[in-house]
């Protein structure tokens, strides 16, 4: 196994007026190279906060720690900010979930494209320019040379978002982390985009962290999957095993309550999971999910490990079995 990023342990806090928030609570999860994980789950569930602590761009009140923070041996918590500069963009890109306000709205495509690839490599203007029509023409936009002399107004959104896709790749990164970069979009551009971002994946051999809270793209293209809920990874699996035997009570609620073609009555009400999120501030003990779970008990109140149900197939749950079978039922 080529591990390329290997988070333990990961925790990230912010201070507020009623306490300290535990946004991430001591997550794991490794990515290998040129894989695709899906890290899923519901807003407010520490997606993004985790995305930022990997790319050192969180909030200045918020503080990281982990046991293990590393991309390619390299240990992201004694970077200072000049040598992190050098990573980001570099071998570590990002593409974020709006566009319009990634984009600076006064520099020309093409000053925005060019600008990461000549900071961190010695190339000409001439050659930046070659490598950014290069891209916006592998990521399907037609007169790609002429578009290099627009602003960000002048693309709709889908356009502006496969610009953004070009510019992850300006520096052929070993890992791209995408916060929601369809989420804005229509369904019919969304499907483009995952399909284009798919290709363009195994072509160039770049690991992608690609963060949803939408099991269908999560199916679609995901090689591994890791599900969030409250802060804490609580599942981890191959996007397969992890659809036919979902082994949390929390994956088993989301996969049950989407609608099913052929199976799902129209009118009919459908499945959802009962209660609400805890809140993050303060300190949760015991498994978060208990009070929504219908397998839940007084164990449940004590700390949930994270066990391997089967190979390459994770559970924070003490009940993992149980829930599969009621699932298979």
């Amino acid at each position: 196994m080529d591990v390329l990023l290997d988070v333990n342990n990961l925790q990230v806090d912010l201070p507020t007026p009623n306490g300290m928030l535990h946004a991430v609570r001591g997550i794991d999860f490794q990515i290998e190279r040129g894989e695709m994980l899906c890290l899923v789950g519901e807003s407010g569930c520490g997606k993004s906060m985790t995305s930022l602590a990997l790319m050192g761009l969180l909030p200045r009140r918020a503080t990281r720690r982990a046991n293990r923070l590393a991309f390619d041996g390299i240990d992201l918590q004694t970077l200072d900010n000049r040598a992190m500069s050098k990573l980001r963009g570099n071998r570590i890109a990002m593409i974020f979930q709006e566009p319009m306000t990634s984009l600076n709205p006064s520099y020309t495509l093409g000053n925005q494209l060019c600008e990461g690839l000549r900071q961190h490599r010695n190339v000409s203007s001439r050659e930046a320019r070659d490598r950014a029509v290069y891209l916006l023409e592998r990521t399907g936009i037609a007169n790609a040379a002429e578009r290099l002399g627009q602003y960000p107004h002048q693309l709709s959104g889908g356009l502006r978002q496969r610009v953004m896709i070009a510019m992850a790749l300006m520096c052929e990164p070993d890992l791209i982390v995408a916060d929601e970069p369809t989420t804005a979009l229509d369904v019919t551009i969304q499907a483009q985009i995952l399909r284009m971002l798919r290709d363009l994946q195994r072509e160039f051999g770049t690991a992608v962290l690609f963060i949803t809270h939408d099991l269908g793209v999560v199916a679609r293209i995901a090689d591994r999957v890791a599900v969030m809920y409250a802060g804490q990874v609580v599942e981890t699996a191959p996007v397969a095993q992890l659809f036919a035997r979902p082994d949390h009570p929390y994956t088993r609620g989301l996969l049950n309550s989407i609608p099913v073609r052929g199976k799902t009555a129209p009118g009919s009400h459908l499945d959802a999971i009962p209660g609400v999120v805890p809140s993050l501030v303060g300190e949760i003990d015991g498994c978060a999910f208990r009070n929504r779970c219908s397998l839940a008990r007084e164990a449940c109140a004590q700390t949930q490990p994270f066990v391997e149900t089967e190979a390459g197939h994770h559970a924070r749950c003490m009940l993992a079995e149980a829930c599969a079978e009621e699932v298979l039922r």
